[in-house]
């Protein structure tokens, strides 16, 4: 292994989200080397000083290795088959998955590799493609605390939040529980404007709207500061806000529900969210605090 402060890095897959984490490698004092079955994808990387791996096991030289292929089967083969990293890399390397994988797929690759001395762990990411251009993405960690700290300076070149989430998988399941609230205010973006559109109102617009708005409230985010999603105390300092939040919400979901009626669009999200947004925010319903 390189000096413990000067590791060789490693990739393996140089798509639209392993490109730019690796680009911020170069120059990584212990050097840096790449793999990707497209080999013009390497060439930038190359001019700029890496090295190019001939196949996936001529990157097993490296001492941390990112990897960020397609799907659990890619991330198996490249891991675990016969040309794979398990089969070439040396006791304490550390291979990051990059990945958004099944956790069970983290859980039993770091569990199995582990016995040679090689640690697995599950390192989703989240921000998109405008973070990774500026090294700003968030990674969600599953590993051991010293497996952690020695990945805490590499992934600081493109990470501007490192959370260790716990033991392995449990990255992934933080990135599924992040990406689960994305595609689910997709699909309540989708539905208001589908009412929107009902009153005549221009989409447009009320995307810019929206956008405006929540880059000052924080959109979702906003309410995910509790620790814990049980009812809270009635002590509780936080639960005056929550109480205001509760109100404001759920007197605007039935105002949008009464004009999804009168424009006759049904409103299904807004009327499980009515339902459900006081439980949410650990406060009582409206009703049943009132009675």
């Amino acid at each position: 292994m390189s000096d413990a402060s000067t590791p060789r890095l490693g990739y393996i897959g140089l798509g639209n989200q392993g490109a730019p984490i690796a680009k911020r490698y170069l120059g990584w004092p212990g050097g840096l080397t790449v793999f990707d079955v497209r080999a013009e994808a390497m060439t930038s990387f190359v001019e700029s000083g890496a090295r190019a791996a001939a196949s996936v096991s001529d990157v097993a030289e490296a001492d941390i290795i990112g990897l960020a292929v397609l799907n659990d089967d890619q991330v198996r083969d490249v891991i675990m088959g016969d040309a794979g990293l398990a089969a070439h890399a040396k006791p304490g390397t550390i291979i990051a998955i990059h990945s958004t994988i099944s956790d069970t797929t983290a859980v039993e690759l770091a569990r199995d590799l582990d016995r040679q001395g090689i640690h697995v762990v599950d390192a989703p990411v989240s921000g998109g493609a405008a973070a990774a251009a500026k090294g700003e993405l968030a990674a969600m960690v599953g590993a051991d605390d010293e497996t952690f700290q020695r990945l805490r300076e590499p992934f600081s070149r493109w990470a501007s939040l490192v959370i260790h989430a716990g033991e392995p998988g449990a990255g992934t399941r933080m990135k599924l529980a992040r990406n689960m609230l994305t595609f689910s205010s997709y699909a309540a973006s989708a539905e208001a404007q589908r009412l929107a559109q009902a009153c005549g109102l221009d989409l447009v617009a009320l995307g810019k709207v929206v956008r405006h708005s929540d880059s000052f409230t924080g959109g979702a985010g906003a309410i995910m500061f509790r620790d814990t999603t049980a009812p809270m105390e009635s002590d509780n300092p936080l639960r005056p806000l929550l109480e205001h939040t509760r109100g404001l919400g759920e007197k605007d979901l039935n105002l949008a529900l009464e004009l999804g009626e009168a424009v006759s669009v049904d409103l299904p999200l807004a009327q499980l969210a009515l339902q459900r947004l006081a439980a949410g925010l650990g406060v009582p319903h409206t009703d049943a605090e009132s009675q």
